[in-house]
């Protein structure tokens, strides 16, 4: 369970890496891309941080996800700059890709389409594990 310390620090850096990702999109007049910082989650000796980035679109998610990686300790650098009077040490940082809108989507057209397990029962017995 995340203490309370953890949660503000993590919402610190959020909002902190938001504005240097999105700078940095700007900066490099990079369009048709979406690029936010949907969750850090710090761990709890405050070492680790882990960072999940939503890319829209979605499928260069994985060439973002290398370029955010490689700029990782300037990343890191410009964060520290920023939060240098709240934190003593900052922490480092794990970039991970958060699919969860994907996943979502799946889940909805699944559900809105013939594979409803709602509207066919039948469905139930095949998804079952065996």
């Amino acid at each position: 369970m995340e203490t309370n310390r953890q949660k503000k620090i993590g919402a610190l850096l959020q909002k902190d890496l938001v504005d240097i990702l999105q700078g940095e999109i700007r900066k490099n007049n990079i369009t048709n891309l979406v690029l936010s910082v949907s969750k850090v989650v710090v761990t709890t000796d405050l070492s680790i941080a882990k960072v999940y980035l939503s890319v829209f679109p979605s499928d260069r998610g994985g060439e973002i996800l290398n370029a955010v990686k490689s700029n990782a300790p300037l990343i890191k650098h410009d964060l520290s700059q920023r939060v240098r009077l709240q934190l003593r040490k900052v922490p480092n940082l794990v970039f991970y890709i958060d699919d969860t809108l994907d996943r979502m989507e799946v889940i909805d057209r699944e559900l809105s389409g013939e594979n409803n397990p709602i509207t066919n029962p039948e469905l139930l017995d095949r998804r079952k594990k065996m």
